[in-house]
């Protein structure tokens, strides 16, 4: 009687022993096998926390290897907020240091978690400072800061980077990939207080830097003709200002100088206008050093010779119910005396000489309306519209330098073109990419584009652009002892209230190359809106006389020796 009761309690006993160890079974089996994958990566999340760390951005140097841009390693403050016990009085003591206010310090350091950037990239007495005030918490890592050591000097190029170390502007954004460096990641390990535990030596464990790269350009003619640009802009107190400098028989970029000019070290207060490659990014109605591409396409034609006659209509022609006019009552000249004198008549009569369709095939072979292809962001294309798109008027109009936008860029190159017998050469700045041992991993050679008008057509061309500076418009441009080919322009700007042409806004430029005889500069200088006289032979040759003065000297060109071969030359 009594045995009964008592089996029936052993029998509930385990039964409820079995659906305990059931249940304990049955959580064992979700936590370690149908919950691990997530409750490991939740274990990871509280007890680990990855920092990545960007590797140094390769340097940039001229041809000759000065540095252009590198990196400087500088700290960069970060805080443990799950292990400070004030945050507000850890928040005081770094305000000063950073010149944060405490109050945004405080606000990071009372988030919940165990690693936030409190300030990023900042001066290494600001690093010394944090160093002495040892604050529990507050940790110091050295990261890379883009630094540019010679300022402004070739800014507009060079472009800049930001603050995670990606290119923004100019070669920095170009080139990113070459000169990003590798990212490196750091897992930071919390012990069992709560505690964060930084790996050990994490300042020393420097990633990857990327790859150097080497300009075509060279630091002392950038110099020179950021320079005389300057002067320039200043004494005409003009709008702006380009010059760029190529060398013709390989199109190799030596300098490109842009005014105003800006310190890419300190770009906060900027505006995008004030960092524009104005060389690459802006257009213009380039005037009478237009006439110089289409002189070549007459000749090339033969529609015209050097000593063809035409009549300069006494300084006036009327086209399509419009009035074209001389700066002088011009009468009959050969045709080279015609582009020595930047004859508007002559050229609007060369223009129809040559007709819509030739004219238009020779200014596209020439670059107009396309890019030169430039490693360099930010190039346009510029303005020429087909032939279909032409008014009455368009032929003359076009053939003088008007309603045509050209860049400064694709102005150079077309007249490097004459100086190269007549072949265009690819434009391009960065010559080399060498890794961080110094191996080379590209090299960029010169690049033909195209022939564009015969070896006879462009001597005799050079023939006729001496001719501008010895007799002609760009007497200003002659640099004593050399022989110099160039062209001058002088261009209405459109005035955008009222559409038409403006009585005082114009563009003076000079574009030419020297030694005439075997071309080692080509340069265009472009002034801006000058103030007072606005002639491109006034404002504009003046520059490329002093700034390839210089550049031949710094080059070691010797006048005797371009005598000599002048003379040569002629005796052949």
């Amino acid at each position: 009687m009594i045995a009964g009761p008592s089996r029936g309690r052993r029998y509930v006993l385990l039964l409820l022993l079995l659906c305990g160890f059931s249940i304990i079974l049955f959580r064992l089996v979700t936590l370690q096998v149908l919950q691990a994958a997530e409750l490991t990566a939740k274990a990871d999340r509280q007890h680990q926390k990855t920092v990545s760390f960007e590797g140094a951005r390769g340097m940039v140097s001229d041809r000759h290897g000065k540095v252009l841009a590198m990196n400087v390693e500088v700290p960069s403050v970060f805080g443990v907020p799950t292990s400070l016990e004030s945050p507000s009085t850890v928040a005081r003591h770094l305000s000063p240091v950073l010149q944060i206010r405490s109050n945004e310090l405080e606000k990071k350091l009372r988030q919940d978690k165990s690693f936030v950037w409190l300030a990023r990239k900042i001066e290494p007495e600001q690093g010394r400072r944090l160093e002495q005030l040892s604050l529990d918490g507050i940790g110091v890592v050295m990261e890379g800061r883009r630094f540019y050591p010679k300022g402004p000097l070739l800014a507009h190029v060079l472009g800049f980077s930001g603050m995670d170390g990606q290119g923004l502007e100019g070669l920095e954004r170009r080139y990113d990939s070459h000169l990003h460096g590798e990212k490196r990641v750091t897992v930071l390990q919390r012990d069992a207080l709560g505690r964060t535990v930084f790996p050990k030596g994490l300042a020393e464990q420097a990633p990857t830097p990327g790859h150097a790269l080497t300009l075509t350009v060279d630091e002392v003619i950038q110099y020179i003709a950021e320079k005389e640009l300057e002067e320039a802009v200043t004494h005409t107190r003009a709008k702006s200002g380009t010059i760029i400098v190529m060398e013709p028989s390989s199109g190799a970029i030596l300098a490109m100088a842009v005014s105003p000019r800006f310190d890419p070290n300190v770009i906060a207060a900027l505006t995008p206008d004030r960092w524009r490659n104005r060389a690459l990014t802006d257009t213009y109605e380039p005037g009478s050093t237009m006439k110089a591409m289409v002189a070549a396409a007459a000749l090339e034609e033969k529609v015209m010779t050097p000593d063809s006659m035409v009549f300069g209509e006494n300084g006036q022609m009327v086209i399509a119910s419009t009035t074209i006019h001389d700066h002088d009552r011009l009468g009959w000249m050969t045709f080279s005396e015609a582009i020595q004198k930047s004859s508007n008549i002559v050229a609007a009569k060369t223009g129809m000489a040559l007709g819509e369709q030739k004219l238009y095939h020779y200014l596209q072979a020439f670059g107009f309306g396309q890019r030169t292809e430039i490693d360099l962001p930010g190039e346009v294309n510029g303005l020429l519209k087909t032939p279909k798109d032409w008014g009455r008027r368009s032929l003359a109009s076009i053939s003088m330098g008007q309603e045509i936008g050209v860049t400064p860029l694709q102005m150079v190159s077309a007249v490097a073109t004459l100086a190269n017998g007549g072949v265009m050469m690819k434009p391009y700045v960065v010559s080399e990419v060498r890794d961080q041992k110094g191996r080379l991993l590209k090299e960029v050679r010169s690049q033909v584009k195209r022939r564009i008008v015969s070896p006879d057509t462009a001597r005799t061309m050079t023939t006729i652009l001496e001719g501008v500076v010895t007799n002609g418009t760009g007497t200003k441009a002659a640099i004593p002892g050399f022989r110099v080919a160039g062209k001058t322009g002088t261009a209405q700007k459109i005035d955008p209230r009222t559409g038409a042409y403006s009585s005082t806004q114009f563009v003076g430029s000079f574009v030419g190359y020297v030694p005439a005889e075997s071309p080692r500069l080509a340069m265009i200088v472009i002034v801006d809106e000058p103030q007072g006289e606005a002639w491109g032979g006034v404002v504009a040759a003046p520059v490329f006389r002093r700034v390839g003065e210089q550049v031949l000297n710094y080059l070691g060109v010797s006048r005797d020796d371009t005598v000599k071969i002048a003379l040569a030359m002629r005796d052949h």
